[in-house]
């Protein structure tokens, strides 16, 4: 009788959105997760319980380079599958964190510029920005786009759209992709 081999199914595949605070990651994650049947993992929902208190107050406690240091931690030991993964924007300064979510599957940029950005900042100042001591809002955004697009495999623009609109802009993306979607 011949021998066969197991070849365990191929691991299906995350979703990931990058991006600057207030672009509308976790908003428009989950509506990307609700049409494609995935769960949905928000990395920052995850330090905030890591640490037992809300985000800027991690950040607070931890300092900018600890704070990366352990969103870099959380991002390489994710290992889900079928599930959209909505980022804090911090993510891209780690190679190891953005190589992990590549490995997982698609990175989707969600693009707001620096108005949109400081609009949606000032709206929920407990939101959680890693930002250098000194340092501009304007300079952040312009340090972290190249970064962003860097990591992305899409980029969409979400200045004017709303969440329902943006989610089905990715969801048309990843069609094109083989992802079905189930809504």
């Amino acid at each position: 009788m011949p021998m066969t081999t197991f070849s365990p199914p191929s691991r299906p595949p995350c979703v990931t959105l990058i991006g600057m605070a207030g672009a509308g990651k976790s908003t428009v994650g989950r509506l990307v997760a609700e049409g494609l049947g995935f769960g949905h993992l928000d990395t920052d929902d995850l330090i905030s319980a890591a640490y037992s208190r809300p985000l800027q107050a991690a950040y607070d406690l931890l300092g900018r380079e600890r704070f990366l240091a352990a969103e870099e931690a959380l991002v390489c030991a994710l290992d889900v599958t079928r599930c959209v993964v909505s980022t804090g924007g911090s993510v891209v300064y780690s190679p190891r964190a953005v190589a992990r979510l590549k490995f997982l599957g698609p990175v989707v940029h969600l693009y707001a510029d620096l108005d949109n950005v400081a609009a949606r900042v000032a709206h929920n100042p407990q939101r959680g920005l890693c930002i250098a001591p000194g340092q501009t809002l304007a300079e952040l955004v312009a340090e972290r786009e190249p970064l962003y697009r860097a990591a992305a495999d899409f980029t969409l623009d979400s200045c004017g759209r709303d969440p329902a609109a943006c989610a089905a802009g990715i969801l048309d993306w990843l069609a094109g992709r083989g992802f079905d979607r189930v809504a």
